[in-house]
């Protein structure tokens, strides 16, 4: 179960600390998050006992499709030009694998396992990615069935 503590989510959503300490304490009061201290640092977590737990994890993962998803890893990384579907989902096909292209130059293959492998854990589905110089975008694309999700640069066509 992820947790995470008040200076980890501003930095992460872009808030200010004020503004997600009020959502926090009016989760915890409603009973959705639990809390614990570790040091000085007040931890979150959701609470996975409350009776609706399942149904509202459930709305947030039809609400937070594969390309909202794809999107916000690719939006974070430096360098990535675009973001591709390939294999079964690209193909209209429900998989426990999602296959996902990234073109770009230096992408920092570090990062990209830190993201995948928490949102891995969010979706239940394992993630493949592979990623490719601009310059290799045409050759490798040709032959593989792709479904462009998200482009930074003009350059490359959209769908």
């Amino acid at each position: 179960m992820n947790k995470s503590y008040l200076r980890s989510m501003e930095q992460e959503f872009g808030e200010s600390s004020n503004a997600i300490r009020i959502e926090l304490n009016r989760f915890e009061k409603a009973g959705l998050l639990k809390s614990y201290f570790d040091g000085n640092k007040k931890y979150f977590q959701a609470n996975t006992e409350h009776p609706l737990f399942n149904d509202i994890n459930s709305i947030i993962l039809k609400m937070v499709g594969i390309d909202t998803i794809i999107e916000n890893i690719a939006q974070r990384l430096k360098n990535v030009d675009a973001a591709y579907l390939s294999g079964n989902f690209a193909q209209g096909i429900d998989s426990k694998i999602i296959d996902i292209i990234l073109v770009g130059n230096q992408i920092d293959s570090n990062l990209i396992n830190n993201y995948i492998s928490k949102v891995e854990k969010i979706i239940d589905r394992k993630i493949r990615y592979i990623s490719i110089q601009k310059e290799e975008m045409n050759d490798y694309l040709r032959n593989t069935p792709t479904l462009l999700i998200w482009t930074n640069d003009q350059s490359i066509p959209k769908e």
